[in-house]
């Protein structure tokens, strides 16, 4: 239900910010795809616990472009994995290392829906893409939590520009 939710106010969002974008060479779009999820819990004298997920995840991007190499691009990310999900959002500066083919790297923040006491995490992420088409992508991200109990991810998947 939730997510349905989410579904039709980003669906509005993007709509939105669409029809403001296409006056200042803003590139709006959506992505998606699967991620693998390590979570490492220090149990302090218990010693530390690992474990791995395997989701799903889904969301919005906006490209600023800053010159003809560099901009700069954040995202909205919903994802779910286990019996996790959370928003993620990540500010990337975007960099052209060669035709077609993009380095990122940037801050982000992750908002956890169903999560203890401690819902947001600070992570940093890298990420690689490459333009297949002017208006598809594909693109592998690493996300690294740095709080405790953040997880760290890896992420493989495909933006499609609108």
């Amino acid at each position: 239900m939730i997510c349905k939710r989410i579904g039709v106010v980003l669906c509005f969002i993007v709509a939105a910010i669409s029809v403001n974008a296409q006056d200042l060479n803003i590139k709006v779009g959506v992505k998606g795809g699967l991620n693998k999820t390590f979570f490492n819990v220090d149990m302090q004298e218990f010693g530390s616990y690992s474990t791995n997920e395997t989701g799903f995840y889904a969301g919005l991007f906006m490209e600023f472009p800053i010159d003809d190499y560099l901009s700069l691009q954040p995202e909205v990310l919903y994802i779910s994995v286990g019996d996790f999900d959370f928003l993620n959002v990540p500010i990337y500066a975007k960099y052209e290392v060669a035709n077609r083919l993009y380095l990122m790297a940037g801050p982000s923040v992750s908002y956890f829906i169903d999560f203890f006491t401690s819902k947001v995490k600070i992570g940093a992420d890298i990420s690689t893409s490459y333009d297949i088409t002017s208006n598809l992508d594909g693109h592998i991200k690493f996300a690294l939590g740095i709080d405790e109990l953040a997880p760290h991810g890896l992420f493989f998947g495909l933006g499609l520009k609108l």
